[in-house]
């Protein structure tokens, strides 16, 4: 006899507002910290940069971020490996699935599903003004983000590129991070993209108020490409370069799905709906390649809505502390 089994996890989503990083930021810190540095020294600490090495690159591509990541090291104790791994240049390999897509009609969004272990997830929803923009976006390596929008109506979201290996340059949730500080536009966003290396390939989608909209693939040691595309999951383009990776995530498959969902024209809530069923949401969580959310971004509303199957959560810029809990469930196997 075949019966199919699922497993459940329980989770909860920290919904954190700190304008500029405080006591919330510092238990996120010490609660956290112990799981990142296995994660920053997994591949023995000589591999990592030193300290004067993560400052230099941090002044020299992202100076804006400098009086920030002080504020971080200084709460985090003035750790020096918590300030290398916290400038989050040159890091271990970080290879997340996803899937993403942004509508200018007949509202703007942008909608993603992040697909990736749970055991590697944050989950926390940050509220920030660290400078002149107000942000708020999923968190990532205490202060990244994996997706995010600011309050001058610009979003993004980044999935893993698809091409393997890495070279010197940045996490990419700090690169998110870095676009959502200092860019209104996604012209300006693009220029940040030409000057700023990344450690591993990328496609981040980007739209802005003005209803410009564009996916660019960024990958270590060369220029960024841009494309006219609204869409994107786990490889460059519209052709993998990598045919078998791209298999193994489903790449073409998920994508396809997005072309078909574009050119249905649908509203923010039938893309939502689109994003929680197969083949956009994945359930295989013990493979690393579940869905932990699906994030619906409404900038012209100021506000971001989590979706799991059953249940939502709703965030604004200015929405107090708060937590959500939600249940993550295994795709049943067969079993004899």
């Amino acid at each position: 006899m075949t019966t199919s089994q699922s497993r459940q996890q329980h989770l909860t989503m920290y919904g954190i507002r700190e304008d500029t990083p405080g006591t919330r930021w510092q238990l996120l810190f010490e609660s956290t910290w112990p799981a990142y540095r296995r994660w920053y020294a997994c591949e023995g600490l000589d591999r990592r940069p030193d300290l004067a090495t993560c400052t230099e690159a941090l002044r020299r591509h992202m100076p804006e971020l400098v009086p920030t990541w002080k504020q971080l090291a200084a709460l985090a104790g003035d750790d020096e490996l918590a300030a290398r791994m916290l400038s989050l240049w040159d890091p271990p390999a970080f290879e997340p699935g996803c899937a993403q897509l942004a509508l200018q009609h007949p509202q703007r969004v942008l909608i993603r599903n992040y697909d990736y272990s749970p055991e590697l997830f944050e989950q926390v929803v940050y509220s920030s003004r660290f400078a002149k923009r107000r942000v708020i976006g999923t968190g990532d390596c205490l202060w990244g983000l994996l997706d995010g929008m600011n309050d001058d109506g610009l979003v993004v979201s980044f999935t893993f590129g698809g091409r393997p290996g890495s070279g010197r340059g940045f996490g990419i949730s700090l690169v998110v991070r870095y676009l959502l500080e200092v860019c209104a536009t996604v012209k300006s966003a693009r220029a940040v993209l030409e000057r700023v290396p990344v450690s591993m390939t990328y496609n981040l989608t980007i739209s802005d108020r003005s209803g410009a909209t564009v996916t660019a693939f960024v990958a270590p040691g060369s220029r960024p490409a841009f494309f006219d595309t609204p869409l994107a999951t786990n490889h460059r383009g519209l052709v993998p370069e990598y045919p078998e990776r791209a298999r193994v995530l489903n790449s073409v498959g998920r994508q396809d799905e997005l072309i078909r969902l574009v050119q249905s024209a649908p509203d923010a809530q039938r893309a939502t709906a689109a994003f929680l069923r197969k083949p956009l949401y994945n359930q295989a969580y013990s493979r690393g390649f579940g869905t932990l959310y699906t994030a619906v971004y409404l900038p012209e509303a100021d506000v971001v809505e989590y979706h799991w199957p059953d249940s939502s959560w709703r965030r604004s810029f200015t929405s107090p502390d708060g937590t959500k809990d939600f249940v993550l469930t295994e795709a049943g196997r067969g079993v004899t």
